[in-house]
């Protein structure tokens, strides 16, 4: 008998073979975000990627330079005719990848991205006379920190509009099947055992009803800024200019971006707001995660059947499988996202004495938090989106549990004061499957008022629901 072996297999392709893959970028990637789901998060690149943070720091310097030559009480800046700041803004609007290179090869010489930036922009400005004894005041008196918390906020309200109309495309859709389905009556679970019925609608209603919440509440957060320097006390302003107001300048910067101005900082801005919002959409991810386990869950007992696409396979080797693979994806993207997140909450609001520089690693994978959690809403509303409510399945469910009315009958028992009511039909349907007969066989000997008595007699599990239709219609 021979024996066989198995070739060595390398995991890294040789340089022909690297080369010849190098027009599929993407099957390279590290991350997921970047590679498989890539086209999925378009909307979040220019924000958040590399790219995405020069471009805010191009925003943020371009427009404190523009400041301050608003600012009369700086004699060395003077105030710009509309060409020139109208070049100066081109600078921010059209910033290009080439751009971001010619930036990112700066850095290579000073090892710092942020005066990279700076540099560049001082290049770019040469070419304007109006600024030519004036291009120190690019970046005057800022230390890295400013830009970078300044253009972090402006990224963070960007991306948060992103997620934000994201979930509300998903909350309406959760809407309208809480209308639709808002009387089609459903076995409620508790503790995985049947409980007193609800309607398919109101269920809907309840996720509807936390994310809106949720939803407040990340839109709620605060952004903060602030603009005071290497220790946050103005100290290189007032060495230069010791006579302005510069809590006051500074503070019309701030606003006038559209963020609310921090006036007791350490060297950095320290990320308290941008905790608050992580909390905020981690929150929002727990209850889509909730919402998700439910929705599969109901689709396991066949409430709902999902929509058929042509040519997709549900196993390799099982051909009837038809798998809940979006609210999955949903499911585990968001418990990426919200590890991240948690961890931003709990980490960037903590510096060593005035600066250490943990939070600057922590602070760039800021978008890939947001694009786990828009690539999970996106997968959840695409299952949403294939979802047919199974109306006999679930009616079967409930014709099948009589003994559900019994929380129905001992409570009308109590109002009217008959013995023990509760232990009464605990004896009668604890454990045991009961028939509409023999419920009703019960209900005929009870002494309570006929007219009373005759609505018991004619109730069934579907109309025991309560007010679950009209909350389910009302949200």
């Amino acid at each position: 008998m021979t024996e066989t072996t198995c070739p060595t297999v390398s995991l890294f392709p040789n340089p022909e073979v690297q080369e010849s893959l190098s027009p599929h970028a993407a099957l390279f990637a590290l991350s997921p975000l970047d590679g498989r789901y890539a086209e999925k998060l378009d909307a979040l690149r220019p924000i958040f990627s590399e790219f995405g943070l020069m471009h805010a720091r191009v925003c943020v310097e371009v427009a404190w330079l523009l400041h301050l030559a608003a600012t009369p009480e700086i004699a060395e800046v003077p105030p710009l005719d509309a060409a020139t700041r109208a070049e100066v803004e081109r600078l921010a609007r059209e910033f290009s990848a080439a751009d971001a290179a010619r930036i990112k090869a700066i850095e290579r010489e000073t090892n710092h991205d942020v005066k990279a930036v700076e540099y560049w922009l001082k290049e770019r400005l040469a070419a304007l006379p109006a600024l030519a004894k004036a291009k120190e005041f690019v970046h005057f008196a800022c230390t890295s920190e400013d830009i970078n918390n300044v253009a972090h906020a402006l990224m963070l309200a960007s991306g948060r509009n992103v997620v934000l109309a994201r979930l509300d495309a998903v909350i309406e859709a959760l809407r309208a099947m809480a209308h639709t389905h808002a009387d089609l009556a459903m076995l409620s679970r508790t503790h995985g055992q049947p409980a007193s019925p609800t309607t398919l609608g109101k269920e809907f209603a309840n996720i509807v009803a936390r994310l809106e919440k949720g939803r407040a509440a990340i839109a709620a957060v605060t952004l903060t800024a602030k603009f005071n320097g290497a220790v946050g006390n103005y100290n290189a302003h007032t060495a230069a200019y010791p006579e302005l107001d510069w809590e006051a300048i500074n503070r019309r910067f701030i606003e006038s971006l559209g963020l609310t101005f921090n006036p007791y900082t350490i060297q950095i801005e320290p990320h308290d707001a941008i905790a608050e919002l992580c909390d905020a959409v981690a929150r929002v991810n727990t209850v889509v995660i909730d919402a998700a386990r439910d929705i599969w869950t109901y689709i396991s007992l066949g409430y709902f059947r999902q929509r058929l696409k042509a040519g997709e396979v549900g196993s390799s080797t099982m051909p009837h499988k038809v798998n809940p693979i979006d609210f999955e994806n949903a499911e585990g993207n968001l418990g990426v996202a919200n590890a991240l997140l948690r961890h931003f909450a709990e980490k960037l609001p903590i510096s060593r004495l005035q600066r250490d520089l943990t939070d600057s690693t922590v602070l760039r994978n800021l978008g890939v938090a947001f694009g786990h959690t828009l690539l999970a809403l996106d997968s959840f509303a695409r299952g949403l989106g294939k979802l047919d409510v199974d109306a006999n399945v679930i009616v079967a469910d409930l014709d099948d549990a009589w003994e559900l009315l019994g929380e129905a009958v001992q409570t009308v028992m109590r109002r009217y004061g008959l013995p023990n009511p509760y232990e009464q039909l605990k004896a009668l349907t604890r454990g045991q499957k009961i028939t509409a007969e023999r419920l009703r066989a019960f209900i005929a000997d009870l002494p309570l008022p006929e007219p009373v008595k005759n609505r018991l007699l004619a109730m069934t599990p579907h109309d025991y629901t309560g007010k679950a239709s009209e909350l389910a219609r009302r949200i």
